[in-house]
């Protein structure tokens, strides 16, 4: 029997978008072009047998947060907190760690704790409703009309750079370098319009829901979604690589694909495909993951109960590596964003650790040196632990998973010109000209993040009659 609606690709859209349709009695296909269901939710032994890593998506406060998840209340997938969501150190002076609670993250910036519960925290007091309203930015919404009001106090200090929100709010080192880690995230030249916005939400987050991981890796949520699905009379495939839409015998097909993939596998009116080669991809990371003998020797001993660790130093030094990476440069001292999964989960066999810098688009620089010389400077002696390590550049990045093309994690620069815009400018950006046809990747709003709203969006529309 030919099902109702095809989902082409599994990452957390996909997977959303099928299970979602699935539960509304629809007969779903999902295909995957991979040997395994997942996209970023993938999790594999990377460097030796036993070691369980994360391919993409690792830290999961998106996914907590997210409307769609919480509609979906998923069984038999366990999230794991570490003590602290993240940490931030420094060479000269204590980390600065960010707890679950925002008073007790305040007590340690010092001069800059109201400054904190002002920001972050009074982001964090806004609630779930905000995030709802952030994560569904074209609607439709069931916020209570406060949340407005409190969405309009979070806006006026997003819309900023992340530069200019740090020299206004805070005063102090640990302050301005804590928001610039965050906003760091964006992937996006920190003086740039909304970096500000990206660094408070994902603060916020922390303290709302924390910043946790899946037990036993990401491929576990993954595997829980498909079992759904499959609990529900889809069907799940794996190996199949949809080349063009005219192999497809379904009466709605939705894809998780970005822009360019939908480009190839379609024949689109001309004004719709002028407007997607308009849409621009942001730069690449490069990824290392390693297999430790044991945790990560930091200098300053706190930093070790973090989940995740920024590495970059002050303000001023995230900024000029961001800068760099977005003129096309490499920094020779790059922000390094690091996750040290034993914190959390010791389901995983061992110390593994994972992390990434940032580096221009299609970059074939080996950055493996840089991002251990900045783990060397807040712990001395990590190479020393290193049992094996595994590296993945842009092009890596992109054969393991088309969708991140030339090492974009982000599905398209997260620009603010791309904030709604992802990927035309449109009331419903999910549905394409194609009648039937939807798009459901991180290249939709809401943008990039282990959220699965593009999914949502998509199932949402295509339910329509």
């Amino acid at each position: 029997m030919s099902p109702d609606v095809a989902v082409v690709g599994s990452g957390p859209n996909g997977l959303v978008a099928a299970v979602l349709l699935a539960r509304a009695g629809r007969r779903v296909l999902l295909l995957e072009a991979a040997d395994r269901f997942g996209g970023g939710l993938r999790s594999g032994e990377l460097t030796l047998p036993g070691r369980v890593h994360d391919l993409g998506a690792t830290v999961m406060a998106m996914t907590l947060a997210s409307p769609a998840f919480r509609e979906l209340r998923l069984q038999g997938v366990e999230f794991a907190h570490p003590p602290v969501a993240a940490a931030h150190p420094f060479d000269d002076r204590p980390a600065v760690l960010v707890h679950r609670g925002a008073r007790r993250t305040a007590e340690g910036l010092g001069r800059d704790a109201g400054a904190w519960l002002a920001t972050a925290g009074a982001t964090a007091r806004a609630g779930l409703p905000l995030v709802e309203l952030l994560l569904k930015p074209l609607g439709p919404w069931t916020v209570p009309p406060s949340t407005f009001a409190r969405a309009a106090r979070f806006g006026t200090m997003a819309a900023l750079p992340a530069t200019t929100f740090a020299r206004r709010a805070f005063s102090t080192v640990e302050g301005r370098a804590v928001i610039a880690g965050m906003a760091a995230h964006s992937v996006l030249d920190l003086r740039s319009p909304i970096t500000a916005g990206y660094g408070l939400l994902l603060a916020s987050l922390a303290h709302l829901v924390g910043w946790p991981l899946v037990r036993g890796g990401s491929q576990v949520l993954a595997d829980a979604l498909v079992a759904e699905l499959r609990s529900l009379g889809g069907e799940a495939v794996t190996g199949h690589r949809v080349h063009r839409l005219a192999e497809l015998d379904a009466p709605a097909i939705v894809l998780d694909v970005t822009p360019r993939q939908l480009m190839s596998m379609a024949d689109l009116p001309g004004g719709y495909l002028r407007r997607l080669r308009r849409f621009r991809h942001g730069p690449g990371v490069f990824k290392l993951d390693w297999a430790l003998d044991g945790p990560v020797p930091w200098r300053d001993p706190a930093v070790a109960g973090a989940g995740t660790v920024h590495l970059g130093g002050t303000l001023e030094e995230i900024v000029l590596s961001e800068a760099e990476t977005a003129a096309g440069r490499h920094s020779p001292r790059p922000y390094v964003l690091l996750v040290q999964p034993y914190a959390a989960d010791p389901t995983r066999g061992g110390h593994t650790l994972w992390a990434y810098c940032h580096v221009p688009h299609g970059s074939d620089v080996d950055m493996t040196d840089a991002v251990e010389s900045q783990i060397e400077r807040y712990a001395p002696g990590f190479r020393d632990r290193v049992l094996a390590r595994h590296a993945m550049g842009p092009a890596a990045l992109e054969a393991a998973n088309p969708n991140l093309v030339g090492g974009d994690i982000s599905g398209g620069l997260a620009s603010l010109g791309q904030f709604v815009r992802r990927p035309v400018w449109s009331p419903a950006p999910w549905r394409t000209p194609l009648p039937g046809v939807f798009l459901c990747s991180s290249s939709t709003p809401p943008g990039p993040g282990a959220h699965g709203m593009g999914g949502w969006q998509a199932a949402r529309l295509a339910l329509r009659p």
